[in-house]
């Protein structure tokens, strides 16, 4: 499976909308590091969890 992440990347978790807007840190394998703007520093494992990124032009 491939992974579309790179750092600097703005992202959000479907299933944690309260966690808000997401920028990816760093992509090891299937492990993206991401900082989100409620909820602090999260790993996620994006084998089990879909990330999806977010497309903001004003950012």
């Amino acid at each position: 499976m491939i992974y579309d992440f790179d750092p600097g990347d703005f992202v959000i978790n479907p299933n944690k909308k309260e966690w808000g807007i997401g920028q990816v840190q760093s992509v090891i394998k299937n492990k993206v590091t991401v900082n989100f703007e409620n909820a602090g520093k999260k790993t996620i494992n994006i084998s089990i969890v879909s990330l999806e990124k977010y497309e903001d032009e004003t950012r």
